[in-house]
């Protein structure tokens, strides 16, 4: 058996989980949903930049897959035999593949269509995490590779930053080029006679071509949900689709609701951006937040929850019963009632010298993507509380050497013991605590950082080929200026605070008050980061989103409004049966009745 290059082929051993093989018993289970399929050496199963609608397992016969690095050059990526499947995390997501799969030796194969697939992992909770753990492995394997798009652009241009951002937070396979060091990048200029003006540029299968395009256009390309110009009205709105904003939806159309989820830049929020979360409860070993925010994504859309980026909204309005959101792109969509989530931005540190680095060599984020670029370079870190400490760990496994740069005396003040005592254990950390960045020095690159010693007042340098910046963050709420109350720092008021800033008349005529988590509008709820007095947690922002929706129902019930599920038919909003007669003169107690599971 050999590959394309004419080399001789062997399977790829499964070291990592991303390779696993089904046992005999699973394959039966598929093959009730799905039919056998003889194919022949040389035969394309699914192919980059198209979409794959079914799930195909090997029965018999070897299927090699590849990367056309833009036509160039083939890379392969994994040989599969009997029992293996194919495909990775963008089949579950409705994505273009990243990959081709190709017959390298005669055989069968079992085709399942993927909504057929989806509905059995689900039922099967064995079946359902032995797939998802290797559509993420090898997600992970495919960004390490460098296998999808490519974005050809000047490490100094603003919307070369964007599309790479958008691109990382996304979690999408691509790879950069630099068009100012980059030796490819004048070949690839001419082959596809692209002016430097003209760039960035994406190139996607080595032919197609989208010069500075829109976050929507690539959103596209790629398959991902992208808005489209009429957005039906729907029971529930959530805004922001982080950890609060995933929960919520989940729990909304879990229980019914027509629910639809957008995000100005991607699913995930600040969680997907933690290289390993090991104090949320039930993952005793820690998960990265990219797992956990995948398989939030692949929950919410299992109960029929939509979710669509990158869309930005711009304001929210009141029309009599329900309320509208605009968006960036001129779209518009009304809902009954909405959950605002849009979490936090990253606060950007402000030192000399940092604004030239910003995207090249300055990042508000440590994903696999940040990692890879820092290869065997020294790395800094600014920062004193759970997310420099997750970063810190994260890249010290790529990195030779982290400076932590902490300006308190402790760094137990803001980060979890657990972190401390790891951060302070390992070999390649090194803490630098009652130090403030000074400068950042450098060229094109950063060089080295200029430290002050604030106990002292004495500066030094020293060296980071790359700086890492995680000093808090600040609300994403100014496109909800006037429409709400808030408070002096932008967080959303709630509950009793609610009441205090809120027109009387408006919940005079709802004959009650602001329940826990709503806003001075009735129907309209904000939790997680946004809301003004909550706990900075990934545990606590997916609770929120839980209490959310189950407040959601009860507005629905003050307004007469019943939901019909799938499973229970007609019921109260609520997740609980029983007598859900109001007394007169009061308000049901905000969290009563049973909890939702």
């Amino acid at each position: 058996m050999t590959g394309a290059d004419g080399v001789r082929l062997t399977e790829t051993p499964d070291r990592c989980g991303a390779f696993p093989r089904l046992t005999p018993e699973q394959l039966d289970a598929l093959g009730e949903h799905g039919e056998r399929r003889r194919v022949e050496e040389g035969d394309v199963l699914f192919r980059e930049g198209q979409r794959c609608e079914e799930f195909l397992a090997i029965l018999s016969g070897f299927v090699e897959v590849v990367h056309d690095l833009d036509g160039m050059e083939q890379r392969t990526v994994a040989v599969h035999g009997p029992g293996r499947f194919l495909g990775e995390l963008g089949l579950l997501e409705g994505q273009a593949a990243f990959d081709t799969a190709i017959v390298r030796e005669p055989g069968e194969v079992l085709a399942v269509p993927v909504q057929r697939q989806r509905s059995l992992v689900a039922r099967d909770p064995v079946l359902g995490d032995l797939v998802l753990r290797a559509y993420l492995g090898r997600r992970s394997m495919l960004i390490g590779l460098g296998a999808g798009f490519r974005i050809l652009g000047s490490c100094y241009s603003p919307e070369t930053r964007r599309l790479r951002e958008f691109a990382a937070r996304n979690r999408l396979p691509h790879r950069w080029i630099d068009l100012e060091k980059d030796q490819e990048a004048e070949a690839l200029l001419r082959r596809f006679s692209v002016r430097p003006k003209e760039t960035p540029v994406v190139i996607w299968k080595g032919r197609k071509v989208l010069r500075n395009p829109s976050l929507t256009e690539l959103a596209r390309l790629i398959g991902l949900p992208a808005p489209t110009p009429d957005i039906a009205r729907s029971d529930l709105l959530v805004v922001g689709a982080g950890p609060t904003g995933l929960a919520s939806a989940v729990y909304g159309a879990s229980d019914g609701l027509d629910t639809l989820l957008v995000d100005a830049v991607a699913t995930g929020g600040q969680a997907a951006a933690s290289s390993r979360i090991e104090n949320y409860l039930g993952f005793p070993a820690g998960i990265s937040g990219g797992e956990l925010i995948e398989r939030s994504v692949i929950q919410a859309r299992k109960f029929g929850a939509r979710i669509t980026v990158p869309l930005e909204a711009t304001g929210l309005e009141r029309r009599d019963d329900h309320y509208a959101v605009r968006f960036t792109d001129g779209t518009l969509t009304e809902a009954r009632t909405v959950v605002l989530a849009p979490g936090v931005r990253y606060r950007k540190l402000d030192a000399p010298g940092i604004a030239r680095f910003e995207g090249t060599s300055v990042f508000y984020a440590a994903t696999l993507h940040e990692a890879h670029q820092c290869a065997t370079e020294p790395v800094a870190i600014v920062g004193g509380g759970n997310s420099a400490g997750q970063a810190a760990l994260f890249l010290a496994e790529y990195t030779p050497e982290v400076r932590l740069i902490v300006r308190g005396g402790d760094l137990g003040q803001h980060m979890s013991r657990y972190l401390v005592d790891q951060v302070e254990r390992h070999p390649r950390i090194r803490v630098l605590l009652h130090h403030e960045v000074h400068e950042v020095l450098g060229d094109d690159v950063v060089r080295a950082v200029a430290v002050r010693d604030n106990t002292t007042d004495q500066v030094r340098e020293v060296p980071a080929r790359f700086l890492f910046v995680f000093i808090g963050a600040r609300p994403h709420t100014d496109w909800l200026a006037g429409a709400l109350a808030m408070d002096r720092r932008g967080f959303v008021l709630t509950g009793s605070d609610a009441q205090a800033a809120a027109d009387p008349d408006i919940w005079a005529a709802a004959g009650r008050s602001p329940m826990m988590l709503e806003t001075t509008l009735p129907g309209v709820f904000a939790a997680g980061d946004v809301r003004s007095g909550s706990v900075k947690r990934v545990a606590s922002a997916s609770g929120e989103g839980a209490m959310a929706t189950r407040l959601v129902h009860e507005h629905l019930a003050e307004e007469g409004n019943l939901v019909r599920t799938p499973t229970t038919g007609d019921r109260m909003p609520g997740g609980d049966s029983g007598d859900h007669t109001r007394k007169p003169g009061g308000r049901q107690p905000a969290m009563g009745g049973a909890a939702q599971h």
